[in-house]
């Protein structure tokens, strides 16, 4: 008789809760930076940005996504360390592509303003 271990859903429950949570964390921090360089324009915002308080946010997030990535594909049948090795360079990957996305975003705002990046104009 063969055994299908129970996938796991606490897992990827607590993945999501991990990855909201500091996303909020992240959300607010980056806010408090951006009001901060745009009422005091004489520091430059790329020289600001990769601070303590907005690196430990996105630590979390990146971790909360790895988790339920890696949990998401054991539900789907991938075994557990194949699924671990599988999500990590995704997250890795995707992680690194945001970070940088959001340097040249706020690199883009500090040379030409904030109008720059408004996406709602463009619909």
């Amino acid at each position: 008789m063969y055994y299908l271990p129970e996938p796991p859903y606490f897992l990827m429950i607590a993945g999501l809760f991990v990855s909201l949570t500091s996303g909020a964390a992240f959300g607010a921090t980056l806010q408090q930076i951006v009001q901060n360089w745009s009422s005091d324009r004489i520091s430059s915002m790329s020289s600001q940005l990769p601070t303590l308080s907005l690196v430990i946010p996105f630590t979390g997030i990146t971790i909360g996504v790895y988790l339920f990535l890696s949990a998401g594909l054991e539900v789907f049948g991938f075994p557990g360390l194949m699924a671990y090795l599988v999500a990590l360079p995704l997250t890795l990957f995707l992680g690194i592509l945001i970070w940088r996305q959001l340097g040249s975003m706020l690199t883009l705002a500090e040379k030409e303003g904030f109008a720059a990046i408004d996406i709602d104009r463009w619909g």
